[in-house]
């Protein structure tokens, strides 16, 4: 049966709209672009003038336009667009990641209420098909972890600090002058945005709806040369991970922070401005999923294969959210990690350790690498603003705390 043709109210068209524009323009046959709402008059644009209004009712208040894309960066205005779009009976797209999670259980209601599609597959990885195989394969595979590289800005910055051998910060300087990085990036090197994809990934994988703020944070601007150089002799690479996992307890913990990625691990080869994702399920399956994680075209395909789904009759079903099981959420357990710290820390920094394995300092920094509780690296973070956390990984269910041995040891001092 053909497919009834839908009228799109875009808002929006910097490089997302713009290139979701040019691959409608070679093919429009589920799809046209009716209206263009933007926000600035006087900006130049090639495209066909008429097709532009800076007022929102010139989509909202359209009886023809029954699909609204928003692809803005504000937030807070994104969700009065996508909020009156549903109440209006429109479907929506969405890229908005941080509207979305910061939204997320409201956004669900709205979807019941009105009985209309909202999709936002570029929101988590762009051109990476992460929600709807989490929605669809996983519809009825108890996951049990998913864990990711899921900012691009991030990524170039570790892998030239740690391939090329330049400081944090020249990287840095580099993904502003490439346009990776914002000018100020803090959203990304502090680890924002990845939290912001991991409530909306966990929400899929598991059912758990959480706020941005829950996840336990922690960005890479505190990393300094002494890390890397550890990795490169422990041919480790660093990335920032983001992570959710489920115990047998049906217990969930969700975390962003620096990791120590071996060479046989996925995520290992995940490097510039590449996305990777890693899924595993109770019954042993795991799947890896990478590819561009963000730019103008891969984000723009995303938002088309979105198209393609609303003329399909498709939406989002969360039936792990609906289905009551929701897991609860852990709150403590061990961690192996790496602390770094300015030398005169080091006493304090020791004492938050159950267990240390290495040590190094000298008159100036130091670190410890062993096991710590997630009850005292919360607390630890919280108190030292001048200390870097690397992790190694989190110990397994069975871990005992009781049966660790403790080394003798003396600091190591250069």
């Amino acid at each position: 049966m053909q497919q009834k043709k839908l009228s799109i109210g875009l808002f929006g068209f910097g490089c997302v709209g713009k290139g979701l524009y040019d691959l409608l323009y070679k093919d429009d046959t589920l799809a046209s672009i009716k209206k263009i709402v933007v926000k600035t008059p006087d900006k130049k644009r090639h495209s066909n003038f008429s097709t532009f209004s800076f007022d929102p009712d010139d989509i909202l208040n359209d009886g023809e336009i029954n699909l609204v894309i928003e692809l803005i960066d504000d937030a807070a205005a994104a969700f009065i667009i996508v909020s009156t779009a549903m109440k209006k009976g429109k479907a929506v797209i969405s890229a908005n990641k941080k509207m979305i999670a910061e939204n997320f259980r409201e956004l669900l209601h709205l979807q019941k209420k009105y009985n209309v599609p909202f999709l936002y597959e570029a929101s988590c990885g762009a051109s990476i098909p992460l929600i709807r195989n989490l929605e669809e394969y996983y519809k009825t595979c108890s996951l049990q972890s998913l864990e990711g590289i899921v900012n691009g800005s991030t990524n170039f910055i570790l892998t030239k600090a740690f391939e090329h051998k330049i400081f944090y910060q020249n990287a840095l300087e580099e993904a502003q002058a490439l346009g990776y990085a914002e000018t100020d990036p803090i959203l990304d090197t502090e680890g924002f945005d990845a939290a912001y994809k991991l409530t909306i990934l966990t929400a899929h994988a598991f059912g758990k709806c959480i706020e941005p703020s829950e996840i336990f944070r922690i960005g890479i601007n505190q990393l300094r040369e002494t890390e890397f150089q550890y990795a490169r002799r422990e041919k480790l690479k660093i990335k920032l991970v983001a992570t959710s996992c489920k115990d047998h307890e049906e217990k969930i913990y969700c975390i962003v922070m620096p990791k120590f990625i071996q060479a046989d691990h996925p995520l290992y080869h995940v490097d510039g401005v590449l996305n990777g994702v890693v899924t595993k399920a109770r019954n042993g399956d795991a799947h890896f999923f990478s590819g561009k994680g963000a730019g103008a075209l891969p984000t723009a395909s995303a938002v088309l294969s979105d198209i393609s789904a609303i003329a399909h009759k498709y939406k989002y079903g969360y039936e792990k959210y609906y289905a009551g099981n929701v897991p609860r959420t852990k709150n403590d357990f061990f961690m192996r990690v790496m602390v770094s710290f300015p030398i005169e820390k080091k006493e304090d920094i020791q004492s938050w350790f159950l267990a240390i394995e290495e040590s190094f300092y000298n008159n100036e920094s130091g670190y410890f690498t062993g096991i710590i509780s997630f009850k005292n690296l919360r607390e630890l973070k919280s108190l030292q603003e001048d200390i870097s956390i690397i992790l190694f990984d989190v110990c397994n269910e069975n871990f005992d705390i009781n049966k660790v041995e403790i080394p003798e040891f003396e600091l190591q001092t250069i």
